[in-house]
């Protein structure tokens, strides 16, 4: 077994291995999930269309709310680019890219938008399993490392969160693996008060400004890796004190910041104008008591899922609770294994800068998580999403730790055990069984038992489908094309479905985006019009009303003779009513 983990060719099969599971994996049940918000903004974009050409106040069609969602021959990158800066809060690379993507497959919408656009998170997704292998190997020096980071990415029930998801995370991740692997060169170079060579400062640029353009939070990864630089620097001073030495190897570094710099100082102007409102649900400034260790709370939980996850979202209240603690006592029993492996690493001389530069890196981002959240009321730890900042750095962490586990194994295996021996020791076992476990999470999410979308219109439209009995309108609280989004998705749902022996046959669904404005009485006058303008008897749906005018709204319904037909229902993403209107 020695001889064959040291040839090269069994690592390379074992590394087609995992990347083919994680493939199969993330293409397991693709678009089964719901769409959601965030995703109709990624496929809207990245077509080049715009959400102001849907009209705010007037009633709709399914097909007049889902418009933007064809493709246009006559719309290029130069729309994708403009029409995303004025009205999102992203850089554009990644829609840039999709948009070339849908092209080049002549995608024009309907249920092959949603494979072709999530499809090409997967493929990225997919990438990082090889990826993951090369950082592994080149932080540590072992190709044992590389494998357990690689099968711990394919089957990671986060990563194949992230690649079932028409959203620019997966791009990302490549970037930090590219950006981390040149951080790991750095550290090596300043240890040994060596120069930077300059072809690699050079990629490094590029690979850090690629990653800006893609999704902002690489700012927060350039500032982990800055402290981790910065820590490595006053450890190396701290342990020659009293000596000199020249700092001719520090420039090239300084230059890597000054360019990256400069290449990230484009988007400042983009992020000062953004949106605020897209954003204003991540802001928290309201805690009292316990809820100020929610973000602790939320952060552990994104953790375990990067590597365990359990039916916690499963309809059976008593499978939920058993998962539950399941995976808090998998927890406990994995985490000292994987730290005492990282113990075993930090000893040897080969290995402990890489321990050092992956677990700064990872304390790092995790504390200017902490710091944003609690200092500027943003809660980054509410969206396990975020997590793909320091993801990758986990990963290898973890495969480091039982890489070790495994080693100790292999070096005293027991001499009864014939040919497999190395299977008979328990530290094999728990090495199989932590990889099996991880398997049953990624299982877990491909089955929709976890990881769930944020969002949840399949629920909303079914509802709808069953409760109502003839014309229906559905109107949400317009304020961002976030609701827009959540609008199309009941829309798209609705349509897809039809035909369905749960879609009563004479349903005739419009929809009406009522815009929420500092006047109060405008969605008033809105919803009076709409409903002046719909035929009687009718089904009218209420939804995320949460902030408007409720009295007046109330007193409208009440002499429109609309009355309340069900109570008000709290599902992920949505807070709606069905109220039945008469005739006057």
């Amino acid at each position: 077994m020695r001889a064959l983990l040291a040839h090269p060719q069994f690592h390379l099969f074992l590394l087609l291995l995992w990347t083919v599971v994680g493939l199969c994996l993330r293409l397991t049940n693709l678009t089964a999930k719901p769409l959601w918000t965030d995703e109709f903004s990624t496929f809207v974009f990245s077509l080049g269309n715009s959400f102001t050409t849907i009209p705010l106040g007037e009633v709709l069609t399914s097909e007049q709310l889902l418009q933007p969602l064809q493709a246009s021959p006559a719309v290029g990158l130069r729309s994708v680019i403009r029409n995303l800066l004025n009205e999102s809060n992203h850089p554009p690379l990644y829609f840039a890219l999709m948009h070339l993507w849908l092209r080049l497959f002549a995608v024009q919408g309907g249920e092959l938008l949603v494979w072709w656009g999530r499809l090409f998170s997967v493929i990225w997704g997919t990438l990082a399993i090889p990826a993951s292998y090369g950082l592994g190997l080149f932080a540590f020096r072992s190709r044992l490392v590389g494998q357990m980071a690689a099968v711990l990415m394919a089957v990671s029930p986060f990563g194949i969160y992230l690649a079932q998801e028409a959203r620019h995370y997966t791009l990302p991740i490549l970037w930090v693996i590219a950006s981390l692997a040149c951080l790991m060169t750095a550290a090596r170079t300043i240890r040994d008060r060596l120069p930077l060579p300059g072809w690699l400062c050079l990629i490094w640029i590029v690979v850090n400004v690629l990653g800006i353009a893609t999704h902002y939070f690489m700012f927060l990864v350039l500032l982990a890796e800055g402290i981790v630089i910065v820590a490595i620097g006053l450890v190396q001073s701290w342990k020659e004190q009293g000596q000199w030495h020249p700092f001719n190897h520090w420039w090239r570094i300084v230059g890597v910041a000054l360019g990256t710099v400069a290449g990230g100082a484009v988007w400042l102007p983009y992020l000062q104008d953004s949106d605020s409102q897209l954003t204003s649900w991540i802001i928290r400034s309201d805690r009292s008591g316990l809820e100020w260790l929610d973000p602790i709370g939320q952060s552990i939980a994104g953790w375990i899922t990067m590597i365990f996850l359990l039916p916690i979202q499963a309809a059976n209240p008593g499978v939920v609770l058993a998962s539950g603690v399941a995976l808090i006592l998998l927890t406990l029993w994995t985490f000292p294994k994987v730290l005492r492996g990282l113990l075993l690493q930090l000893k040897r001389f080969e290995t402990r800068l890489a321990v050092f530069v992956l677990g700064c890196y990872f304390v790092s981002s995790v504390g200017l998580f902490w710091g944003v959240t609690y200092l500027f009321a943003l809660d980054l730890t509410s969206a396990f999403r975020y997590n793909f900042v320091y993801f990758p750095a986990v990963v290898v962490l973890v495969g480091a730790g039982l890489a070790s586990v495994w080693t100790g194994v292999m070096s005293n295996p027991r001499k009864d055990a014939g040919p497999l021996k190395f299977l008979s020791t328990g530290k094999a076992r728990s090495v199989i069984v932590i990889g099996l476990m991880s398997l049953l999470g990624a299982l877990t999410v491909v089955t929709n038992l976890g990881y769930q979308k944020t969002h949840r219109p399949d629920i909303v439209a079914q509802d709808i489908q069953n409760r109502s009995q003839g014309d229906a309108l559905v109107v949400i609280a317009h304020q961002t094309h976030g609701q827009t989004g959540r609008l199309m998705g009941i829309a798209w749902n609705l349509q897809h479905s039809a035909g369905s022996p749960e879609q009563p046959p004479t349903l005739n669904p419009r929809f009406l985006l009522a815009p929420l404005t500092r006047d109060e009485r405008s969605i008033v006058r809105v919803l009076r019009n709409a409903l002046n303008q719909s035929p009687r008897p009718l089904d009218l749906w209420i939804i995320n009303f949460r902030d408007s005018p409720e009295r007046s709204i109330d007193i409208l319904l009440d002499r429109q003779n609309c009355e309340a037909v069900t109570k008000r229902r709290l599902i992920d993403g949505y807070r709606y009513r069905l109220y039945r209107c008469g005739e006057d």
